[in-house]
Order: structure tokens, then sequence, then C-alpha cells
């Protein structure tokens, strides 16, 4: 009997010595997810959801991010933004591909946003879901994510902080963010992430509201309502800062608005990315 394949892997390229852990679905113009920091994510948790429908009309590149998932750690287990931007680049670079759709989840959000910044001619699009970027009073709920240690009711809790809807936090995810949690060389590589103080480095992962409002691409804004990770008022303070942007807000939803949404949320996605075709 053979044993079943870990959805969480994918493929695999070298992004300057980092073995690099992907997934590419569909055809077509080429959308990039981002996940978010939460112990044990992997682009495939992140977005096993949406990628199949996202993936129908248009190419869908999901990467496990430096020092996450099943991509390389590297071996001084330092990071930082400008890091993580260098190997986003270093990736989309391998990928041969000119310009992205770029789609942050959280702290995904915050290095799709600064990604953004940096290189504008390489992204066509922005949609920034939950997203950190803009600075923020720490919540409660992101220093017990960021400060998480590992057991099964660790996660259990945390898991309860992400959605609004309870029913969606199912035992099956619970042990699937906790076992990758505790693979070998993870917690050590999350906690060297975002020790204490932590409030540092949601600063860290904030770009400027100059830069921010000097943003020329067409942004979509979405969030829940009832987030606990990330205040609300971020995603109104982003729709504020950038000159094209499109709010919209989900109510009886919390961190996770694609889990939590996931029909509605690639409707959205879907509506916006086609509006480009003729750009």
């Amino acid at each position: 009997m053979h044993e079943a394949k870990n959805p969480e892997i994918g493929e695999t390229i070298s992004i300057k010595g980092i073995a690099t852990n992907y997934h590419d679905q569909g055809r077509g113009d080429p959308v990039m997810l981002i996940h978010g920091s939460g112990p044990g994510v992997t682009a495939w948790a992140n977005w096993r959801t949406v990628l199949a429908s996202l993936s129908e009309r248009r190419r869908v590149i999901a990467p496990d991010m430096l020092g996450f998932g099943y991509t390389q750690r590297p071996a001084d287990n330092v990071y930082s933004l400008e890091r993580w931007l260098d190997h986003l680049l270093g990736f989309i670079d391998a990928l041969e591909l000119e310009r992205v759709d770029l789609v942050g989840n959280s702290f995904g959000g915050g290095l799709a946003l600064a990604f953004a910044i940096k290189y504008p001619q390489r992204v066509r699009r922005l949609v920034l879901m939950g997203a950190a970027g803009v600075s923020f009073p720490l919540t409660a709920g992101l220093d017990r994510v960021w400060g998480y240690t590992p057991s099964l009711e660790a996660m259990r809790e945390l898991i309860d902080l992400f959605a609004y809807d309870r029913s969606l936090v199912t035992d099956e995810l619970a042990e699937l963010r906790f076992q990758a949690s505790i693979r070998p060389g993870f917690q050590a590589s999350f906690a060297a992430m975002f020790p204490a103080p932590r409030q540092r480095w949601i600063e860290a992962l904030s770009s400027s509201e100059a830069h921010i409002r000097a943003l020329k691409l067409p942004a979509l804004v979405i969030h829940g309502r009832e987030d606990q990770i990330i205040p609300l008022q971020s995603s109104l303070t982003l729709a504020d800062w950038i000159d094209d942007a499109q709010l919209h807000v989900f109510g009886r939803c919390g961190h996770w608005t694609q889990i939590e949404q996931a029909g509605r949320f690639c409707q959205l996605v879907e509506n916006f990315l086609a509006e480009a075709a003729t750009d």
C-alpha cells in the first residue's frame, strides 16, 4: 500500500539555495497567494478552500514563504521584511513571471503591500485580506498567535480565535495545524520570527503612509468585522490611504475570510481581477 501523498507538499524550486515548496494550479494570468503567519501554517492550509475555484480561470501560485511550512529555513534562523521580500522576488523571477496579481492574507498582506511598493512594475493588482501593513496596537489575539507554544489544546484555542463560526473549527483542522507546528525545526523557526515584545513586529511589517498613498495600482481590501487578530480599523486605514481601493467588510466573520466566506471571497476576487482585463 502506498502512503497517501501529503497535500501540503506541492512542487519545489530553489531560490538562492532555499528549497521552496509551492502549489501551482490552473492556466492564464498569474495570481500569487501569500499566506499568514499562524503556527502550523502552510500555503495549502491557508488557501485549500479557494485554490480550486480561483484556478478555474487563471494560474494560481501559492508558495510556503521563507521559514514557513515545507520551505527550507535559513541556517541563521533570522527573519525580516526585507528577507521575505527578497525571497518573494526571487520566487517570482525563478518562475519567469513579469507581473503578478498578489493576494495577501494577514502577515502575507503586509508582505504583498510592501512588495507592491518596492516593485510596482511587478504587480498588476493587489488583494489585501485581514492584512497587516499599517501600525495598530497589538491585539490579545495576535499576541497569542505569535506567542504559541505547541500543544493540541493551544492550537484548538487559537483556531477558535480565528473563526467567528465555531462550526468551521474542526478537530481535523486543529490536528492538521498542530502536527505541522511540531515538525522538526518548526517551533525554533517560528519562535525566532516574532519574539516578545511583539508590538515591534507589527511596526516592522508596516509600510509608511506616504508610500501607501503613492501606490498607483488597484487594490481590493477585505476584512471580517469580528476579526480578533487584525483589527478592522487596519483595513479601513488601507482603504483610505490607497487611492484606487475597494473595501468589502464581511459581517459575522472573523480572521479567516477565505474559509468562512470561501464562495463569496472567490467571487469578489475573481470579479476584481477580471476588471483588469482591459487595463
